[in-house]
């Protein structure tokens, strides 16, 4: 019998797969925990309706992180640290000032962990912070780091 899976459905398939299963098992475990629907024409016209949506969706994500990247790119963000005798820096720059910089400066709310960040920023001078706003875009925000 052709079902068509509601959830994921551990060793017959993803959400939104078409696949066979035995009668038994489809109307003894798929129907009633609801975890399947039967594959007739209204339910698969209903199904290519949701994908077509969701397809849709993922793509104005995709495009509005896309348009995010360049507005974060376009202005490097100021941060300023203490500095004592010698140029060297008390602290550090975590992500969390840095998203803090970016929600003042540039008005864009970023998550911090977002941001791809080894460890924390501990010198003076421009860095490059990477941030994944999107599975497939990546934005490169220019930090200056700076004396108080």
């Amino acid at each position: 019998m052709k079902v068509i899976l509601l959830e994921d459905v551990k060793s017959l398939g993803k959400k939104g797969d078409v696949v066979n299963a035995s009668d038994g098992y489809a109307r003894n475990m798929l129907f009633p925990k609801n975890l399947a629907v039967p594959a007739t024409s209204g339910n698969m016209k209903d199904l290519e309706a949701k994908k077509r949506g969701e397809a849709r969706i993922a793509a104005e994500n995709l495009k509005a992180a896309e348009d995010l990247k360049a507005q974060i790119e376009a202005k490097p963000v100021t941060v300023s640290i203490k500095v004592g005798s010698g140029g060297r820096a008390f602290g550090s720059v975590s992500a969390k000032e840095i998203a803090e910089a970016v929600k003042s400066q540039l008005g864009i709310e970023i998550d911090k962990k977002k941001m791809l960040l080894d460890g924390s920023i501990k010198e003076l001078g421009t860095q490059t912070v990477e941030i994944r706003l999107h599975p497939k875009v990546t934005a490169a925000l220019k930090v200056d780091v700076k004396e108080a």
